[in-house]
Parts: structure tokens; sequence; C-alpha cells
């Protein structure tokens, strides 16, 4: 997949390292490693701001749009800016699923499914470790 920023291993190690990015976020963003549930530092998280990529900064949610799901995960109904995620076929661990990359970076972000509460009447279902947030 051809993405706007394009590094290599070494330099987002680097780059994720510089951040203070939590240890699981190379695995995670470059390599679609997952956390496990309940772990993340923003499962349980509700503050005001906004929620962006950790390695490119693309701005991804806000944090209005977050609600309790129930999965171990931080959970969206919607994407804050139309086309900041791309949204790939997964076909992995014998499932079908959508997976949600930044559009930006090409970093893993998560899951996408159809079946949030909310009027838009889905779930992105994110990882902590690849999101950065900032306060409002």
């Amino acid at each position: 997949m051809t993405t706007p920023i394009q590094k290599t291993d070494a330099e987002w190690k680097a780059l994720l390292a510089e951040k203070g990015a939590e240890p699981a976020a190379f695995e995670v963003t470059r390599h679609a490693a997952t956390e496990r549930p309940f772990t993340g530092k923003y499962e349980a998280h509700w503050d005001d701001g906004t929620y962006h990529c950790i390695c490119c900064g693309a701005k991804l949610f806000e944090a209005a749009t977050k609600f309790d799901a129930g999965c171990g995960w931080p959970s969206f109904s919607e994407e804050a800016v139309p086309g900041a995620i791309r949204n790939i076929v997964d076909r992995s661990h014998g499932m079908v699923r959508t997976e949600n990359v930044c559009a930006n970076c090409g970093a893993h972000l998560g899951h996408v499914f159809p079946d949030g509460p909310t009027e838009t009447g889905l779930r992105y279902c994110m990882n902590s470790a690849s999101l950065d947030f900032q306060k409002k």
C-alpha cells in the first residue's frame, strides 16, 4: 500500500521511541499486532480532546465520538476527518474483517465493525498503542 509518508522499520522505531510511544506501538502499527483487551492506556480514558495517529500525527477521532463498547479497546463511532482512515479487507485468523489503517502513513489502527450503538452503526475498535491523545 502506498501512502504519503514512507519510512523504513528503523526510522519508524526511532520515531516511536522519540515520541515515548508504548513498547508495543511498533509491532501494532507497522506489523498489525493487537494489544491484549483491557490493557491499553486509552481503553478507559474519557478526557476531552482528539486522538491522532502515533506514527504521523494525523487526526483520527474526536473524544466526543468515543464510547464504552465493553470489548476492551477504545471504540469510536466515526472518524474525525473523512478519508483519514483507509479500510482494508483482513482475512487473517480465519475471519473476514475490515482493518483500519492511517491513510497518511499506513499504520495499523484496529478494525471497524457494523455493530456500533450510535446512529452511524459503526464501532471503530482501535489499539491504544496506535493512538496519541491531545487534550482539548
